[in-house]
């Protein structure tokens, strides 16, 4: 038979290369396992990495948002969640604007609308002609609810006037100018971090004033 004969001219092949033979055929084995290996490890490790990175991609989203609080005279004020890196301008847009009984005219000199939001600051806007019991207008409240620009004595970074900060010592126009640029501040030692004044002048002024 044809396979018989087949038998016949191999048998002296495999006689005299067996050890060759048997080495080539356990290779194949081996590296169809170790192909078989790798395939199942890759696809256990793209299943691990994508997990992780769901993961990491939701922690960072749900720690990319500010709560701020927006009152006084906007279209819709309130409690609005922000990105991280939101400035006053997007909180301004997110209330809708400024109502019609605003004061623009303070609303313009005194705000930064590129300033830096912070999870938990609230901005005041005064209507126009909104007094304090005091007699002066109201101030934009960063952080806390009172409506002056000092309290005991010392003035609030946060919500004085430019003629305010001017009667520190060493403060003149344009350092109480970058003071306001720099708003908010969630303590006085900011003034320094953000280089609105230098340390010169923080040192004879950190004992009159606040942040809150």
């Amino acid at each position: 038979m044809e396979t018989d004969r087949i038998l016949e001219k191999l048998s002296p092949i495999v006689r005299k290369y067996w050890v060759p033979i048997i080495f080539g055929v356990l290779g194949l084995i081996f590296l169809g396992y170790g192909l078989i290996g790798l395939m199942a490890s890759k696809s256990s490790d793209d299943a691990a990495l994508q997990k992780p990175s769901g993961e990491i991609g939701n922690a960072s989203m749900s720690e990319a948002k500010i709560i701020v609080d927006i009152e006084g005279a906007v279209i819709s004020p309130g409690v609005y969640e922000l990105p991280k890196d939101a400035r006053l301008k997007d909180l301004i847009v997110k209330s809708g604007g400024l109502s019609g009984n605003a004061d623009r005219a303070w609303f313009a000199k005194t705000m930064n609308l590129a300033s830096k939001l912070t999870d938990g600051f609230k901005i005041y806007i005064p209507a126009a002609g909104e007094k304090t019991s005091a007699g002066s207008i109201n101030s934009s409240v960063m952080g806390a609810s009172t409506s002056q620009g000092s309290i005991d004595g010392l003035i609030n970074i946060n919500t004085a006037s430019d003629k305010e900060l001017d009667t520190l010592p060493g403060v003149g126009p344009v350092t109480a100018s970058k003071i306001i640029q720099n708003r908010p501040y969630q303590t006085v030692d900011e003034l320094l971090s953000k280089k609105a004044v230098g340390s010169k002048i923080f040192s004879e002024i950190k004992s009159k004033i606040s942040a809150y």
